[in-house]
C-alpha cells in the first residue's frame, strides 16, 4: 500500500531487494528516489542509513535533482565493510511551502501580515522541534527562533522580515532540522559493502611455470617453480599492479593432454593445459610437483604481500580424465550412451582433456568438496578468486557458496570470467561476484565504447563491477593483432582509467600480437600449452617494452581518487568518429553558503581510436560534470606528454597515435570562471 507521501524508484535496490546493492568501502554513490504528493504543497525526502551493528544514522538531506522532475537524490560514502541498509523517507514540507506563496504574495502586498504571522508559528515549531530532539550543537534552535520572533516585529517592512527567512544560514539550520509533516518512510533495502580492493586495483596474470623456465633444445624443458615465479614479483610490483593472478597451479593429467597450439598431439615433454586439472599426483587441492611444494608456495604468497601484491588463484571446477574425483566420485560427471564420460565441449571446439562436473548429480557432495578446495587455499593466504567459467554452473551454487564465504570471510573476493550472454553475467553479479569479465576486450568503436561503458559505469555499477582485462591466455582480439604498438596503448588508456579495476596478461607489455591463424583469437605458441620464458630485461634495455607506458599509468591511478570510482564516468562530445573524451571527477567538500562542491580532483582523457592515423577534433566538455561555469579556463596538464594547455568549453586536439595516442589530462588551476 502506497504511503502518505508516495516514494517509488529507490536506486540502488537490486530486484526489488531480493540481493543487496553493491559499494566498496570509501566508495561515493547515489541514493535516489522519486518523491511526490497531491496538490501544490511542498515535499522534501532524506535518507537514513543503518550501519552495520544495527545503529540508525542520522537523516541526510536529498535534494531535487532538477526542479520539477520529483527525483531527489543524495551523494553517500560508507566508511566500513559489512551488510548496510538505507531507507529513504519523505514529508511534506510546511516552510517550504510557506516559502513558495510568501515569496510572491509578501513582495506584492498580498496578506503581507497575515503571511509573516503563519510563518512565525512555522518557525516557531521547528524551533521547539529542534530542542525536543536534543540535539542542537550549532544553536540552530535560537537562529531559528529568531526568525519567528522578527516575522513578528511590525517595526520591520515585511519584505525585509521574509528576506531574514531565505538567509543561507536559515536554510542550513533547517537543512539540519527541517520540520517535517506526514513522514513516510519507504522500506529497508541493503547495500553490501566490501573492502576497497573489490572496487579498485590493477591485476597482472602470469603463468608461474614460465618464469625461470629453461628451454634448450635437444634437451627435454626445465619448469619455473614458485621460487623462479618469485623473482618476476618485484618487477610486477615495480609496474605498480596490486594483485598478481596465477591460472591453475594443480597437477595436469596426462589422458588426451594437448599439445602446442592446442593440437590432439602432444610431444613427450610437452606441459598440457593447467586447465585439466588432476593428475596421479592430486586435484585441486594440489600442486603440480614442478611448481614446488605447499611451504614454496606459502613462501611465494609472503614475498608478494611484502611487495604490496595480493595473489588471486584461478578457480577452474573441471578435471582431466585423470583427476582423483573421475574414480572416487564417477557421480559427479555425465556419462554418455556408450558408457564414456562427456567431455568439454563449446562446437566448434573440444575439450577433450577436460571433464565438466555435473552440478545436478550429488548437488550436495560437490559443493561440500568445492567448499572445503576453496577453504583450504584460503588458509593458505589466497583471498581473491578468479573463477573460470561459472556461467557453466549453476547460479544457484554461487549464490550459495558465496554467502558461505563471506559469512566467516567477507574480505574473500571473487571475480567473475564470464564471457556469455548478458542476463548470465548480470545474474552472475548480482548472486554475489564481487568483479565480472565483460565485453570489454570486443568494445573498440566509438560507439561501443561510449555506450557500453556508460551501462556500466550507470546503469549497472550499483551490482556489477567491470574488470578490464586488456587481454588474457584464451582472447588476442584482431584490434591488437592489427594496430601495433599503438593499440596496445590505446588499449591500456581505456582499461586503466575509465574503469577502476583492469587487468593485463603477461606478454602485453612486449605487445606479442600473433595469432595462431587469421581470423583467430588465439595465440600462436599459446602460453597455455607450453612454457614461454621471456625476456624482460632485454625488452628493456632495447626500448621495446610498454613496461614504463604501463607503470605510468598504474602510478597515475593510485595519484588520482577520481579514475579510482566507477560511477562518476562521463562522456564528452568529440566532432570525430575515431576519437572519444570522458571525465572522471571527485568533487571537493560541499559549501553550505554556495551550495556547491569544491571543484576537487578532476581528471579529462581524450583517446584516439585509430592506431593507425594521426586525427584532429574539436572536444568540447560539459562544464558542469567537471565542477566549473560554461565560461571557466583553466590550466591542464597532460600526464603523458609533459605538455600544458589553456583549455575552455571548446578546444582543438591533434593526437598522432605513433606519438602519444591520448591525452590525460589533470586539472590545475581555474584562472576564471572559477565556481
Amino acid at each position: 500500500m502506497i504511503g502518505r507521501i508516495p516514494i517509488q524508484d529507490i536506486f540502488p535496490v537490486v530486484e526489488c531487494g531480493r540481493w543487496p546493492a553493491k559499494a566498496a568501502a570509501g566508495e561515493t554513490f547515489e541514493i535516489s528516489a522519486t518523491v511526490f504528493r497531491e496538490g501544490h504543497d511542498a515535499v522534501a525526502a532524506g535518507v537514513v542509513l543503518i550501519d552495520p551493528e544495527g545503529r540508525r544514522g542520522r537523516l541526510l538531506p536529498m535534494r531535487e535533482t532538477t526542479p520539477g522532475t520529483d527525483l531527489w537524490a543524495v551523494a553517500v560514502t560508507l566508511p566500513t565493510e559489512g551488510n548496510w541498509q538505507f531507507r529513504v523517507e519523505a514529508w511534506g514540507d510546511p516552510i517550504g511551502t510557506w516559502l513558495h506563496d510568501a515569496s510572491i504574495k509578501i513582495p506584492r502586498g498580498i496578506d503581507s501580515d497575515l503571511m509573516c504571522e503563519e510563518g512565525a508559528r512555522l518557525f516557531e515549531r521547528a524551533a521547539r522541534a529542534v530542542r525536543l530532539a536534543g540535539c542542537d550543537r550549532c544553536g540552530h534552535r535560537a537562529a531559528l527562533q529568531n526568525v519567528a520572533d522578527r516575522l513578528r516585529d511590525d517595526e520591520l517592512d515585511p519584505r525585509a522580515r521574509l528576506a531574514l527567512a531565505q538567509l543561507p544560514e536559515t536554510a542550513g539550520a533547517l537543512a539540519a532540522h527541517p520540520l517535517r509533516d506526514l513522514v513516510t518512510r519507504g522500506p529497508r533495502y541493503r547495500i553490501r559493502v566490501d573492502r576497497r580492493r573489490a572496487l579498485f586495483g590493477s591485476w597482472y596474470e602470469f603463468f608461474p611455470r614460465s618464469e625461470g623456465a629453461i628451454l634448450e633444445e635437444g634437451a627435454s624443458p626445465t619448469s619455473g617453480t614458485f621460487r623462479t615465479a618469485a623473482e618476476r614479483l618485484p618487477a610486477v610490483a615495480g609496474m605498480g599492479f596490486d594483485v598478481v593472478y596465477l591460472p591453475p597451479i594443480h597437477p595436469i593429467g596426462e589422458t588426451f593432454r594437448k599439445g602446442r597450439n592446442n593440437t590432439l598431439h602432444p610431444e613427450p615433454y610437452d606441459p598440457g593445459s593447467p586447465w585439466a586439472i588432476g593428475s596421479e599426483d592430486g586435484g585441486h587441492d594440489a600442486i603440480h610437483p614442478d611448481l614446488g611444494t605447499f611451504e614454496d608456495f606459502d613462501v611465494f604468497v609472503r614475498r608478494a604481500r611484502g611487495l604490496g601484491l595480493e595473489i588471486a588463484l584461478d578457480l577452474a571446477l573441471q578435471c582431466s580424465p585423470d583427476h582423483p574425483w573421475v574414480k572416487e566420485h564417477p557421480e559427479w560427471f555425465t556419462i554418455r550412451a556408450d558408457g564414456t564420460i562427456a567431455y568439454a565441449e563449446n562446437p566448434p571446439k573440444k575439450y577433450q582433456d577436460i571433464y565438466p562436473l555435473n552440478f545436478d548429480k550429488d548437488p550436495e557432495g560437490i559443493y561440500a568438496e568445492v567448499l572445503r578446495v576453496v577453504r583450504l587455499w584460503m588458509d593458505h593466504g589466497v583471498r581473491i578468486f578468479r573463477v573460470d567459467n561459472p556461467h557453466t554452473k549453476p547460479v544457484g551454487f554461487w549464490e550459495r557458496l558465496l554467502a558461505e564465504i563471506n559469512l566467516t570471510d567477507p574480505d574473500v573476493l571473487f571475480l567473475s570470467e564470464a564471457f556469455t550472454r548478458p542476463p548470465m553475467l548480470r545474474g552472475l553479479a548480482k548472486v554475489g561476484f564481487h568483479q565480472s569479465y565483460t565485453y570489454f576486450t570486443w568494445k573498440n568503436s566509438k560507439a561501443d565504447i561510449e555506450g557500453y561503458f556508460h551501462e556500466l559505469s550507470h546503469e549497472t555499477s550499483h551490482y556489477l563491477r567491470p574488470n578490464f582485462f586488456v587481454n588474457t591466455p584464451d582472447i588476442l582480439h584482431e584490434y591488437l593483432q592489427n594496430g601495433g604498438v599503438p593499440a596496445f596503448k590505446i588499449r591500456a588508456v581505456l582499461a586503466a582509467l575509465a574503469s577502476p579495476t583492469w587487468g593485463v596478461y603477461a606478454g602485453y607489455e612486449l605487445a606479442e600480437n600473433t595469432p595462431v591463424r587469421p581470423g583467430s583469437e588465439e595465440y600462436l605458441h599459446s602460453e597455455k600449452f607450453e612454457l614461454r620464458p621471456r625476456d624482460w630485461a632485454a625488452a628493456e634495455r632495447e626500448g621495446r617494452s610498454l613496461a614504463p607506458f604501463i607503470t605510468l599509468l598504474n602510478l597515475f591511478r593510485r595519484a588520482h581518487p577520481a579514475v579510482q570510482e566507477l560511477r562518476n564516468l562521463r562522456f564528452h562530445n568529440v566532432d570525430h568518429p575515431d576519437m572519444v573524451c570522458f571525465s572522471k571527477r571527485l568533487p571537493g567538500a560541499y559549501d553550505p553558503s554556495t551550495r556547491r562542491h569544491g571543484l576537487g580532483d578532476v581528471v579529462v582523457v581524450v583517446v584516439n581510436l585509430d592506431p593507425h592515423t594521426t586525427h584532429e577534433a574539436t572536444v568540447r566538455l560539459d562544464m558542469p560534470a567537471l565542477g566549473l561555469d560554461w565560461d571557466a579556463e583553466f590550466v591542464v596538464d597532460d600526464e603523458l606528454s609533459g605538455d600544458s594547455y589553456h583549455w575552455r568549453h571548446a578546444n582543438y586536439v591533434r593526437l598522432d597515435p605513433h606519438i602519444n595516442p591520448a591525452h590525460v589530462l589533470t586539472l590545475r588551476a581555474t584562472p576564471t570562471g572559477q565556481p
